[in-house]
């Protein structure tokens, strides 16, 4: 493990998290930050493909979109590749969904957004926030729209008044009673949440609509903040801080033309924080649909066989720091801290999939870096979550490694993070894409 670097961030890792405050605020869902993603790998010349089309083994670079994922690669110059190197991450995050009733009026005249819990969210956080909605819309024409309201809604917290318990008993939340958001109160007229987000894209009123995909957000703006300008708070960092830190460091190989032997690989997925088993998931079959029609372009089946063998893959998601206040809930002995790097996932039961192969993997690219990493391991009596690494491990069959930004209040509405180790991340990531 290489010693840690001061904490204290430079201009360029604030200027990295600032374009990370932006990337945020542009994918309020999972299917705009495939677009942002997208836009911005068009600037970078990359071309965007249909899945339909023909893939090519021409040196150069393109990517495809399935929904709310993206999958871009950047085929290098001179003889056919070895191997593929891929990094992975996740472009959703936990949120209310909206449900197919679109809202309602009380007995009492509140007009409410009707939801679900959409993956593990910290239900508290999402308290007493003014709240926007944002996802597609479907129109009975079959084109997809994305939509994204300004501050509309509130989930009100009850006051001390009329729950005098909750300070000593704790705060106990219904996901179905206490959890639905306020967003009008009308005074004639009933309106329908499908008529506001019709009107904003532009089709007229609910009964264009024929489906949707539509989660809630945080309208609060992303802020750097503490005594020396090291922190980082905004939603979705969990894992859009991976999915930026991948896409910067996709971003730096191309400007400098530094891609190594390998086809690189970019790959944002969706519903990780729901189990990763759809279509454009990283337990379904989008990586290694693009990762076979890449390598049959060079060979048989046996090409792809023998590609995948020289092929490696990191697995980015969020970790967990040490957390001030709740110390006894880490291992005594691997406690990551904010700002000292990267933190290498690990977990005897391979609900992370790093094993010695790809803990050496990570340490060789650090130092090809320069920059420090750290270690998780649960307490044992403290369960840990999980991520996409074992579903490629397991699909793809190749070595996979998981890593992450430590954040505190994960899966909270607000996460937290060191602005040093988003800029940490995408040093690796490019440092792992060059060859090292």
């Amino acid at each position: 493990m290489i010693e840690s670097m001061t904490t204290l961030p430079s201009p360029d890792h604030t200027a990295h998290a600032e374009d990370f405050a932006r990337f945020i605020t542009s994918s309020p869902s999972s299917y705009h930050a495939a677009a942002e993603v997208t836009r911005r790998l068009i600037d970078l010349g990359f071309t965007q493909l249909d899945e339909a089309e023909t893939f090519t083994r021409e040196p150069g670079t393109s990517f495809v979109v399935r929904d709310g994922a993206v999958i871009a690669w950047i085929i290098p110059e001179g003889e056919s590749p070895a191997g593929f190197r891929i990094v992975g991450s996740h472009t959703d995050s936990p949120a209310l969904k909206v449900k197919p009733s679109g809202s309602h009026v009380t007995a009492d005249g509140w007009g409410q957004i009707d939801v679900e819990i959409y993956g593990g969210m910290l239900l508290n956080s999402w308290l007493d926030r003014e709240l926007g909605f944002a996802g597609r819309i479907i129109d009975r024409a079959g084109t997809s729209h994305l939509v994204s309201t300004g501050p509309v809604a509130r989930v009100p917290q009850l006051a001390i008044h009329l729950d005098r318990e909750v300070t000593t008993k704790g705060l106990t939340l219904d996901k179905q009673r206490h959890m639905q958001p306020v967003w009008t109160f009308p005074s004639s007229d009933v309106p329908c949440i499908f008529d506001h987000l019709a009107e904003i894209a532009g089709i007229g009123s609910a009964d264009t609509i024929s489906g949707h995909d539509l989660v809630s957000f945080t309208t609060e703006a992303p802020a750097i903040f503490g005594d020396e300008g090291e922190f980082f708070a905004a939603g979705r960092q969990d894992n859009l801080s991976s999915v930026h830190a991948s896409l910067v460091a996709f971003e730096n190989i191309v400007h400098s033309n530094s891609v190594g032997s390998d086809i690189a690989v970019f790959a944002a997925f969706d519903h990780e924080e729901v189990g990763s088993s759809t279509r454009s998931g990283a337990a379904g079959p989008f990586l290694e649909t693009v990762l076979r029609r890449l390598a049959l372009t060079y060979g048989g089946d046996d090409h792809y066989y023998r590609m995948l063998a020289q092929s490696t893959c990191i697995s980015a998601d969020a970790a967990h720091s040490v957390h001030p206040n709740y110390d006894d809930r880490h291992d005594p002995r691997n406690k990551p801290v904010p700002g000292h790097g990267p933190v290498l996932k690990v977990n005897a039961n391979q609900r992370y999939a790093t094993d010695a192969t790809g803990s050496a993997l990570f340490d060789r690219i650090c130092l090809a870096a320069d920059v420090p990493y750290q270690t998780f391991v649960s307490n044992n009596s403290v369960p840990c979550g999980s991520t996409i690494g074992p579903f490629i491990a397991t699909r793809i069959g190749i070595p996979t490694v998981d890593v992450g930004i430590g954040l505190l209040s994960m899966h909270s509405a607000r996460e937290m993070s060191h602005v040093s180790d988003h800029y940490y991340l995408s040093s690796v990531l490019t440092s792992y894409w060059e060859g090292a």
